[in-house]
């Protein structure tokens, strides 16, 4: 059996893989009057580029013969991995925000609504999905139908079948929460790089931050692979991960009020014209 307090938490991770995202959505064109448009670009454009061309050029790569060396060389694969979502996320980011939103750069809190609906696609995908198929798969579990699920297997893919059951029996409840937790980090960095590259895109004296948002992204990216090559417990791996998202979120935030406040002081005399 599946124990109730892993179904919890399952649950409770489904929630926060919507709740979060749309959570945000509200808030943001309600509080702060933000623009509903910029959410749904950064929703199309993690869906496209990460997930779409990302996925191409690493089947391609990693499917190659290049592939296999990468894949056996842990600094490398990280290098390579890092690199990659860095690179195809945040040429998104400025692509769409230079093209689409060209228009809505004006109101700097667009900034966050992006990154709302970038980061929280990836969340919806990643984690929702994975919690709705676990659930389903507990569910089947606890009720004795599970069987029916074995049996429409091919035979190669029994072997992985049965070991996720497994897992689902055996996992700590705490462990499926990091999933949650994982996410909520992961959002928040989505926040800080999108205001990074949407202020290198308005600002040519900030150009910088667009490389910058690409190092943030690979940095991030690279050590959740080495750290997971460690055999380290997974709350280990989590917390880098917390310590990483929040630098570069409360970064941005200072870069954004900054700018904000740059807007509304007002011109000192003798600068308006007569």
């Amino acid at each position: 059996m599946v124990p109730a307090a892993s179904l919890f938490s399952m649950g409770l991770c489904l929630v926060i893989s919507f709740a979060v995202p749309f959570g945000l959505l509200i808030y943001l064109a309600v509080k702060k009057k933000a623009q509903v448009l910029p959410f749904f670009v950064g929703c199309a454009v993690m869906i496209f580029f990460a997930f779409i061309l990302e996925g191409l050029v690493h089947r391609m790569i990693l499917g190659s013969s290049a592939g296999a060396s990468i894949r056996g060389n842990t600094l490398l694969y990280a290098l390579y991995a890092g690199l990659m979502a860095g690179v195809f996320e945040e040429c998104g980011r400025w692509l769409a925000m230079k093209t689409v939103l060209r228009n809505h750069l004006d109101e700097n809190v667009n900034a966050f609504m992006y990154g709302a609906g970038h980061g929280g696609i990836e969340a919806i995908m990643v984690l929702g999905i994975a919690s709705i198929n676990n659930l389903t798969y507990s569910v089947m579990i606890n009720t004795g139908t599970v069987s029916r699920l074995t049996e429409s297997v091919p035979p190669e893919l029994l072997g992985q079948v049965e070991e996720a059951i497994t897992a689902l029996q055996t996992t700590p409840a705490w462990q499926f929460l990091m999933g949650g937790a994982e996410r909520i980090f992961a959002i928040l960095l989505h926040l800080a790089l999108s205001v990074f590259v949407w202020f290198a895109v308005k600002n040519k004296d900030k150009r910088y931050l667009f490389p910058f948002a690409i190092l943030v992204h690979a940095l991030v990216d690279g050590a959740t692979v080495i750290l997971s090559e460690k055999d380290l417990p997974i709350y280990v791996l989590e917390a880098v991960v917390a310590v990483l998202a929040l630098a570069a979120f409360f970064s941005a935030l200072r870069i954004y009020r900054k700018e904000e406040a740059e807007n509304a002081a007002p011109e000192e005399p003798g600068t308006a014209q007569e």
